[in-house]
């Protein structure tokens, strides 16, 4: 367990000691009239700041072109992402095992803009992050290691890394994160999933604590695919547009079912499996530059 709050609940990567809980992640393959086709990336959780100042979640995103005005704002809808872990059964359950994928090169750059509780800084080279730092507010700027901009520049290359600064020392449940971008493998669907919850450089394919909801979402199946979200409230085009009506998941507990912690890493399925509702064939990835074949994160 750890000791700072006594208890397991893991998700994502942060600068300093933190607590992530009732993480829902979701990952959706749209095909917008203007936009073409993109994915819609969502992400949720309550956050406890431990450390004594600032702090920040990393995020890291197969896509080397994301800009501010892709982020989604969901207004006064913050329970969106609840309403698609609603639809998903209560008794999917997973048993996880191991796999690495494929990483590419990505170029230098990094801007700074405030969204919902967070000051974001997005980065398609990790090293950017540091120089970047001088434009947060200071109430809002965490210290991140160079060890963790290092690991992030060299293990995700291809990505862009989203950090979340934030200074909120109570539990605090923010707006969903929602944004939307062009992904380098359209026929892959990735739900970012390393974690370190004490800004130390993630272990990667280590046992790890889990405890949250994972959601993927086509536009391209049948219409008795899946299963229906039902949306509490009017929602604004806006946000509509880049809302699945129906979803696909499982819900992540601690441990699988053999009684041992989850590996380290993201998970990822193809889009013809997600089609197909070929969940057993979704896979634990760790990049390390080589891609091997997997074994299943979920069993049917």
């Amino acid at each position: 367990m750890d000791a700072e709050c006594g208890y397991r609940v893991r998700m994502c990567v942060s600068a300093a000691s933190a607590n992530f809980s009732q993480t829902i992640v979701y990952t959706g393959r749209l095909r917008d009239p203007e936009l073409g086709l993109v994915n819609v990336f969502g992400y949720q959780n309550a956050a406890m700041n431990l450390s004594d100042g600032p702090n920040a979640m990393l995020l890291h995103l197969p896509t080397a072109d994301l800009s501010p005005e892709q982020f989604i704002s969901v207004g006064a809808r913050g329970n969106v992402l609840d309403d698609m872990a609603t639809a998903v059964p209560i008794g999917a359950g997973p048993t996880m095992r191991g796999g690495v994928a494929a990483a590419m090169a990505a170029s230098g750059g990094a801007v700074v803009f405030d969204h919902d509780i967070y000051t974001i800084v997005l980065a398609d080279d990790a090293n950017a992050i540091p120089a970047a730092l001088s434009q947060v507010d200071y109430r809002r700027r965490p210290a991140v290691s160079a060890e963790l901009c290092e690991f992030y520049a060299a293990r995700f290359p291809s990505h862009t890394i989203v950090l979340c600064c934030f200074d909120n020392a109570d539990m605090r449940r923010a707006h969903p994160l929602m944004l939307w971008y062009r992904p380098d493998d359209p026929d892959l669907l990735v739900l970012p999933g390393v974690d370190e919850h004490a800004g130390s450089v993630p272990a990667l394919g280590a046992p790890v604590d889990r405890d949250h909801v994972l959601i993927w979402s086509t536009g391209d199946a049948t219409s008795d695919w899946g299963h229906r979200v039902t949306y509490r409230g009017r929602l604004r085009h806006a946000l509509r547009r880049f809302l699945p009506d129906r979803v696909s998941g499982v819900r992540l507990s601690w441990m699988d079912d053999q009684g041992a912690l989850f590996r380290n890493g993201d998970f990822t399925i193809t889009h013809d499996d997600l089609v197909a509702e070929r969940l057993d064939r979704a896979r634990l990835s760790v990049p390390d530059g080589r891609f091997e074949t997997p074994a299943p994160v979920v069993t049917p």
